[in-house]
């Protein structure tokens, strides 16, 4: 791993474009900025070295697969110190897409794709029986109206 790699402006185009398109061939990436295929492969390498890039993302619809339900569960645990016992439950939650532990209400909040109510309310109850798991508080989502990571990125590099 390389700490202190520095991003410089021919990096920032290069993530630029692989931001737009992770599959975008090094090729097409390299007639883009005019330079060479080897140079962009060179500079996705160290960057991957870096940890600045971390493999690339598939992004699914998961409503066209039946899956438009979303809600976000709040947890509560009856201690702090139960957090990772229960993140490793959840884990096995296929439903529950997202967990973060978090400060204020509740110890972890997740975010859970179903395909209806009751599969929804299948899903919370099979969190509301994990161990150490005091209570639940569930959101519906209406409409989940912004999920664009690449909107960040673009202005940090851009």
């Amino acid at each position: 791993m390389r700490p202190n790699y520095k991003i410089d402006d021919i990096d920032k185009k290069i993530l630029h474009f692989l931001i737009e398109n992770t599959r975008m061939p090094f090729t097409e990436i390299a007639k883009k900025m005019d330079v060479s295929a080897g140079t962009i492969h060179v500079r996705v390498k160290k960057m991957e070295d870096a940890g600045i890039i971390q493999g690339s993302t598939l992004i699914v619809d998961y409503s066209r697969m039946g899956y438009d339900f979303i809600a976000y569960v709040g947890i509560m645990l009856t201690k702090s110190n139960k957090i990772q016992g229960v993140l490793e439950q959840l884990r096995n939650i296929p439903n529950v897409t997202v967990a973060s532990v978090v400060s204020g209400k509740y110890n972890i909040f997740c975010k859970v794709r179903a395909k209806d109510t009751k599969d929804a309310k299948d899903v919370i109850y099979k969190i509301d029986d994990i161990e150490n798991v005091l209570r639940t508080e569930s959101m519906i989502s209406l409409d989940e109206e912004i999920n664009d990571k690449a909107r960040l990125l673009n202005s940090i590099f851009m």
